[in-house]
């Protein structure tokens, strides 16, 4: 009797949050039509310490958040996209914290945000980015959406040093039409298994994509507002604006497997 008294009392609780949380983050219906499907991506391996993590949280939540991006969205053909939070580390470890939404109304918004917000913090081992564009693709072709711009958002705070090569998934990536944006974090001086010029990796290695761009993090206090600008930057369909002065002489490119190099190097000692 107790046994029944508590299914019943659990069933009513599902119900209770089908009807007042279901509804802002529904289930994307079948062809769907947006005017953009976007990944965020977000890495949680163990180089990222936590207070990191909790800007990274804070800074997506904000984004969302802001009139500026719901400005955005409603200024679309359609008035609406659709987006997708996941967070990665090594190969095995990619996991959706939110699945899957229709972005259309401060509402949808705003519910958004809080669950990104209210998820309680990991951290796993390694760092693969392409494992996570690969997850991404794949989240992107099962996704049931019929979107204008497909877009992965990848954010991280070093190279790829696990799965196959960075250059070998971004660039089935890009054959699919989709376009990948980077967030390099770099708010530490470079220590063991990271690299000084992450910015550039990610520019050489990681993003790819007509008008893809990176919006590098060098400090703590600029960790948020450089989240919203790059959301507000994906959903508006902008590219931030080049420096009007540059180098004569370009810098040698990066070495796309400097991650793997680290690894290999650090066991074999």
């Amino acid at each position: 009797m107790v046994r029944s008294g508590f299914t019943r009392f659990a069933a009513g609780l599902a119900c209770l949050w089908a009807l007042t949380v279901a509804p802002a983050l529904a289930q994307v219906p079948t062809e769907t039509e947006v005017d953009l499907a976007l990944v965020v991506a977000v890495d949680i391996s163990f180089s990222m310490d936590t207070d990191e993590q909790a800007l990274q949280r804070e800074g997506f939540a904000q984004a969302f958040r802001s009139k500026l991006v719901h400005d955005a969205i409603r200024g679309g053909m359609l008035g609406r996209i659709a987006v997708t939070y996941m967070e990665w580390a090594g190969s095995p470890d990619q996991k959706v914290i939110v699945p899957w939404t229709v972005l259309d109304n401060s509402e949808s918004l705003m519910a958004f945000a809080d669950r990104i917000a209210s998820t309680p913090l990991r951290r796993a081992q390694r760092t693969s980015i392409s494992s996570a564009i690969d997850f991404s693709v794949k989240l992107l072709e099962d996704s049931g959406l019929s979107a204008t711009r497909q877009v992965i958002d990848v954010s991280g705070d070093g190279p790829n040093n696990q799965g196959r090569l960075v250059i070998e998934a971004r660039d089935a990536a890009i054959k699919k039409g989709i376009i990948i944006n980077g967030l390099p974090i770099m708010l530490r001086q470079p220590g063991y298994l990271d690299i000084p010029d992450l910015d550039i990796y990610y520019k050489d290695c990681v993003i790819g994509g007509q008008g893809s761009f990176t919006v590098p993090v060098r400090e703590r206090d600029q960790f948020i507002e450089a989240i919203k600008t790059k959301i507000l930057l994906e959903v508006a369909n902008l590219v931030p604006e080049q420096p009007l002065i540059r180098r004569i002489q370009a810098p040698p490119r990066t070495n796309c497997m400097a991650g793997e190099m680290q690894w290999r190097d650090r066991w074999s000692n």
